[in-house]
């Protein structure tokens, strides 16, 4: 039968196949960059037709728009194609697409192909390459709109001028073989003129006779907002809010980046999960995109929708709750560690507590010098413990003291005694705010932590 075409779409070899494990570095040192733009070389480094595309176009819409009035079912349908092209690239580009977080039948497909070639923002396969690139190398160089290089840069700088270097490699072999995709490909250039500028002048025209006003507000202007929003997601979403799953790269979680981006702004998650079909996991969060994906399949025209387990989501959610305590803990002070406190034995304590006030409870002999004439029950109720055992009565023979108090207890350790706690109450030597201390991995218990060395005698005297 003999072998395939050589360019037939099952021979299509991904391009990251073959690449170095040390690729990100190894192409940053070997890939040579155009270098900066300066006031000098700028004209040469102009994109020009992205330039005229993204520039002069709301310049037009402007002047459009000051000599036509826009009649009011105009302006409703300038919104509403507004979602509808840009779910083309949020819900179709994006998501089915770029990150394959979910299944579309033929004709969903060639809906959101249409749409998306009405936003003008490059074909899908051009478009998914850059994505998936973003997402592989976020904020380093081979990153096409690296949010480090400013904001401007990322919101659409980058289109403006001339690539600084190749984006690095992402395979996107599996659209090479998608018929919805090579068709877009193919005609994207009669698509966009159909669908950026002639849907949208014509229908107005045809049911209300606003073709001027349909060209201007549902075209030319929608456009600019579109484009825009889009964006946003490169920008907006990587410099305003929070990361509330992994702070380790730029992108953000904002209400107002999703209201702005079609949903798209709930960016923390989307880069930590972006596999998940949904962009915001609360129910009250805006979405619009994820309720068109989950009413597409409701209706029997999407199928294998994506999400990440919930319990991994949460995972991520507790890890940077515990990384925000940590770093509220490493602000207060802590109590000495067992291990650098002297051990003295039980007669040396006594006779250190006839020269200084020393009081034992859990193993621990405290200073108590500050805090006699403090104490809410009475001074006479720690003298008469100076020099003893006082772990009964503050556990609650005496009164059972708070979390406050066993907490400012610690502060004033100055010794361990040498054979530990007599009643057995280990558990009790662990303040209350230290039982839930957040310890970093190389803190934990290890075979070659040291423990304390014996130093009977004088030293806890200071």
């Amino acid at each position: 039968m003999g072998l395939p075409p050589a360019d037939s779409v099952d021979n299509i070899v991904p391009a990251d196949l073959n690449i170095p494990d040390n690729y990100v570095q190894h192409t940053l040192k070997t890939q040579k960059s155009r270098g900066p733009v300066t006031l000098n070389n700028l004209f040469s480094e102009l994109n020009y037709l992205n330039c005229v595309i993204l520039l002069v176009t709301p310049l037009l819409g402007l002047i459009g728009a000051f000599y036509t009035p826009l009649q009011l079912k105009t302006a409703l349908f300038a919104i509403f194609y507004y979602y509808l092209t840009g779910l083309g690239i949020t819900a179709g580009y994006h998501r089915l697409w770029a990150h394959r977080s979910y299944n579309a039948s033929l004709p969903l497909q060639y809906f959101l192909c249409f749409l998306g070639a009405g936003a003008v923002e490059g074909s899908i396969k051009w478009w998914s390459r850059g994505h998936r690139a973003h997402h592989r190398y976020t904020d380093t160089d081979l990153d096409p709109y690296n949010a480090h290089k400013g904001f401007f840069y990322s919101h659409m700088g980058w289109m403006l001028i001339k690539p600084r270097r190749r984006p690095g490699v992402a395979d996107v072999s599996d659209l090479s073989k998608n018929p919805v995709i090579k068709f877009q490909h193919r005609w994207y250039l009669p698509l966009i003129l159909i669908m950026g500028f002639g849907v949208p002048t014509v229908i107005p025209w045809l049911l209300w006779g606003d073709a001027k006003g349909g060209y201007v507000y549902a075209g030319v202007l929608r456009l600019c907002f579109v484009h825009h929003s889009t964006f946003c997601v490169n920008s907006l979403a990587h410099w305003l809010g929070e990361s509330p799953f992994d702070d380790k790269h730029t992108p953000r979680d904002h209400v107002i980046t999703a209201l702005a981006t079609i949903g798209e702004g709930y960016h923390n998650f989307h880069h930590q999960f972006p596999m998940d079909y949904r962009n915001a996991i609360k129910w009250y969060q805006y979405d619009p995109t994820k309720w068109f994906i989950w009413s597409m399949q409701k209706l029997g025209l999407a199928s294998h929708l994506k999400t990440f387990p919930d319990n991994e989501v949460r995972k991520g959610q507790l890890t940077m709750e515990l990384k925000k305590l940590r770093q509220t803990q490493e602000k207060l002070a802590w109590p000495s560690d067992s291990n650098d406190l002297p051990v003295v034995s039980w007669e040396s304590y006594q006779e250190q507590a006839k020269k200084r006030p020393l009081v034992l409870i859990s193993g621990f002999i405290h200073d108590v010098a500050t805090f006699i004439n403090e104490h809410p029950g009475g001074a006479h109720l720690i003298v008469k413990f100076i020099g003893k055992d006082a772990t009964t009565a503050f556990f609650g023979g005496v009164y059972d003291h708070s979390n406050a108090a066993h907490n400012l207890l610690a502060m004033k350790r100055v010794g361990v005694l040498h054979g530990g706690m007599p009643h057995g109450l280990d558990e009790k030597g662990i303040p209350p705010s230290q039982r839930l201390k957040i310890a970093r991995y190389t803190e934990l218990s290890s075979p070659y932590a040291s423990s304390a060395a014996y130093s009977d005698g004088e030293g806890i005297l200071g």
